[in-house]
């Protein structure tokens, strides 16, 4: 199972979608989300359909929980407001072994194996690719030796994360995309920046298996990318790097749940970086955006001359 981690705009969707392409992976998109926003509120798969009318996950649901019940989406919402908060990953980083979160953390995770399989099962893929994002998440999975957990840490930029956070943004899962997603000021995001940051680094010095894979080395070589994550996923590099055509490559509809409106995307696009925020993001905010983060900034390289 590969969980991409990583606070929202750092170029996670992109990622997933081309390694959709790679023969033997399935992408399911942000399946924190799938209980709230495809199970209980019915919102669009990928591939266009309602949640409900899609046959790829009405097949899943069965196999997995015998169909989808509204009852275990509402136990799922409730137990990841009791276990999956970033707020708890002190807790879980001790395997959620003391106190009563013990037994909720091990049935909260273990519909998530179930999910994983009952993927990997319709799909017949051997990699199931879950773009969650949430660094507790990732915390939960690992205390689940069932569960073969491997992280891709994405980063980008601080300050073009940053940036992207204050664009209006409509969610087209909505009707006639009349909802917009989440906004953040610079400083909100630059603080969640470092928090994800600092949390899939502690998860990877706890052992789990984790590569570091910046968005902005991803589209400069994004075959020598995708080759490099499917040997870290365990399948053969040059198969993965045969979907791309140099920075383009064709993407075909995907059964994902949730996420940033270009899982949408069909057809062939082209990789490109995203450098907008150099000149849209006022100048006080990007020196604010630097102060804040500026420890991981600098880790990360993006203080070197050469990154910018």
């Amino acid at each position: 199972m590969l969980f991409i981690g990583g606070l929202g705009r750092s170029g996670t969707t992109v990622v997933e979608r081309v390694l959709g392409e790679v023969p033997g992976v399935c992408t399911a998109g942000e399946l924190v989300h799938l209980w709230h926003r495809a199970v209980l509120s019915d919102e669009r798969c990928g591939c266009g359909e309602p949640f409900s009318s899609c046959p790829f996950w009405q097949a899943v649901g069965t196999r997995a929980f015998g169909g989808w019940d509204r009852t275990l989406a509402e136990r799922m919402e409730t137990l990841r407001a009791r276990v999956d908060r970033t707020r708890f990953i002190p807790r879980l980083v001790l395997r959620g072994a003391r106190g009563a979160s013990g037994p909720e953390l091990a049935e909260y995770v273990s519909v998530f194996r179930r999910l994983y399989a009952a993927i990997a099962a319709e799909s017949g893929a051997t990699v199931v690719v879950d773009s969650s994002k949430h660094s507790s998440l990732a915390f939960c999975l690992r205390t689940d030796p069932g569960i073969d957990l491997r992280v891709v840490h994405a980063v980008r930029d601080s300050r073009g994360v940053a940036y992207s956070w204050t664009k209006e943004v409509r969610r087209p899962e909505s009707a006639a995309g009349a909802d917009l997603m989440t906004r953040y000021s610079p400083v909100r995001s630059a603080l969640l920046w470092t928090g994800h940051n600092a949390s899939l680094v502690l998860l990877a010095r706890l052992g789990t298996p984790t590569r570091v894979l910046r968005y902005e080395d991803f589209v400069a070589e994004p075959a020598r990318r995708v080759g490099e994550l499917a040997a870290f996923a365990g399948l053969p590099a040059d198969q993965a790097v045969a979907s791309l055509d140099g920075s383009s490559v064709h993407l075909r509809a995907s059964h994902t749940v949730a996420g940033n409106p270009m899982r949408f995307t069909v057809g062939q696009i082209t990789l490109k970086r995203d450098d907008a925020w150099r000149t849209q993001l006022p100048r006080s905010q990007r020196r604010l955006t630097t102060l804040l983060t500026l420890p991981l900034l600098a880790a990360y390289g993006y203080l070197r001359r050469s990154a910018r």
